[in-house]
């Protein structure tokens, strides 16, 4: 089962020739989740050939134009292909606003369903396999972060355990392995536990953009297989983050060590540092978290399953 994390944006503020703006999305079995949608969110899809009509939700951070311009032209995109499924848009309290005023204006023609929900801190999506959640950020609007956490999986079976207690291979072996006891033919009860390995922990993502350092973060993102967090700027220029309400990449580094995360990846940089001048974001984080990676547009990362 896979489950991958493209960067389809790292830019802050304003796009550049080889940088569009913030915008990630996670593929995992088959499901597809997109995290913001800055201006060229598109072309990012379209160059990793990822299926967009299929996105089962998209999860905005807040209602600053770096996060949702390339939100009208995704659903006027939707609209080229068949879809049954509507699309539930997470989000701050004036994202409606945003998505229905572009409607009307642009006249657009959409024909499936929108459904948008407020993004209050909590869990937004709750099923068998993982949840969606949302925590409260600190910016100059209403902002959040989300993680994406699957429950955990049940144990490896063992088939020779199940022969030893003359359990017949079928259909009671795949009752077992999705935690149904059975019974046998001489009344017989067998628990999963008998059969099955312990419990396995699932995959943990996490996107954070646009906040002050917050203790309370690393709280939320704690063992986290991937971080994706803004590091805007170098930690030279903290004061200037302060003032616009942003992290510096030490201070991700910084929520990365104190979460215990297996991997930090820096997006959201300020427009200030070309290419080349971006490695002294990574370099003032990896000080701090060597784990450390400096995110560019269309990576993919791989988180696998754990054993």
């Amino acid at each position: 089962m896979n489950f991958e994390v493209f960067a389809l944006g790292t830019s802050g503020m304003m796009p550049l020739p080889n940088r569009f703006l913030t915008s990630a999305m996670v593929r995992r079995d088959g499901e597809l989740f997109l995290f913001d949608c800055g201006e060229g969110t598109q072309i990012s899809l379209k160059m990793l050939n990822l299926k967009w009509k299929k996105i089962n939700s998209i999860f905005i951070s807040h209602m600053h134009a770096d996060h949702v311009t390339g939100l009208p032209g995704m659903l006027m995109l939707s609209s080229q292909v068949d879809r049954n499924d509507p699309l539930t848009i997470y989000g701050p309290a004036r994202l409606k606003e945003y998505i229905d005023a572009n409607r009307r204006i642009l006249d657009m023609y959409i024909n499936y369903e929108i459904v948008v929900k407020v993004a209050n801190p909590g869990i937004l999506i709750d099923n068998e396999e993982y949840t969606v959640s949302a925590f409260e950020l600190s910016h100059t609007k209403p902002c959040v972060g989300y993680v994406m956490e699957e429950k955990l999986r049940p144990g490896e079976f063992h088939p020779e355990l199940a022969e030893e207690l003359g359990i017949p291979k079928g259909p009671l072996w795949g009752r077992l392995q999705k935690g149904i006891p059975v019974t046998l033919d001489d009344g017989k009860v067998v628990e999963p536990s008998m059969v099955m390995g312990q419990a396995r922990e699932g995959r943990k993502f996490s996107f954070v953009t646009d906040s002050l350092y917050l203790p309370s973060i690393a709280e939320h993102v704690k063992k986290s297989d991937l971080l994706f967090c803004e590091g805007m700027f170098c930690s030279d220029m903290e004061e200037t983050a302060k003032e616009k309400k942003h992290m510096t990449s030490e201070q991700a580094a910084r929520i990365a060590k104190e979460a215990e995360v297996k991997q930090l990846a820096l997006i959201h940089y300020s427009p200030r540092y070309n290419d080349w001048e971006l490695k002294f974001l990574a370099e003032d984080a990896q000080k701090i978290f060597p784990s450390t990676i400096l995110t560019r547009d269309r990576m993919c990362f791989d988180i696998p399953l754990k054993s």
